[in-house]
């Protein structure tokens, strides 16, 4: 247990951040879920609004530093493919 004042600052400041940043991480998770389930959907237009949705806040909970700036960009990278694929499944059914 901490005894000087700074140490106690310490963990009540580590707790409010640890609890803003699983806040931050759930908030990533579901927007993912959801355009999972639209790709699976097969409607790629409702994909293609879920997937800038999912896009932008990667950008900014990256920049806020709850993840990584490469972490977000692979994240990003394997949703933009799965849109991709999913996009050229309907283009090639049309």
């Amino acid at each position: 247990m901490a005894h000087t004042l700074s140490a106690k600052k310490r963990i009540r400041q580590s707790m409010v951040r640890r609890l803003r940043n699983r806040a931050r991480k759930h908030i990533l998770k579901s927007l993912t879920r959801k355009f999972l389930a639209s790709v699976d959907g097969g409607d790629a237009a409702q994909a293609e609004q879920q997937f800038r949705t999912c896009a932008r806040m990667f950008d900014r909970v990256a920049a806020r530093g709850t993840i990584h700036k490469k972490t977000a960009a692979r994240h990003k990278s394997r949703l933009a493919a799965k849109l991709n694929g999913l996009k050229g499944k309907s283009a090639a059914k049309a």
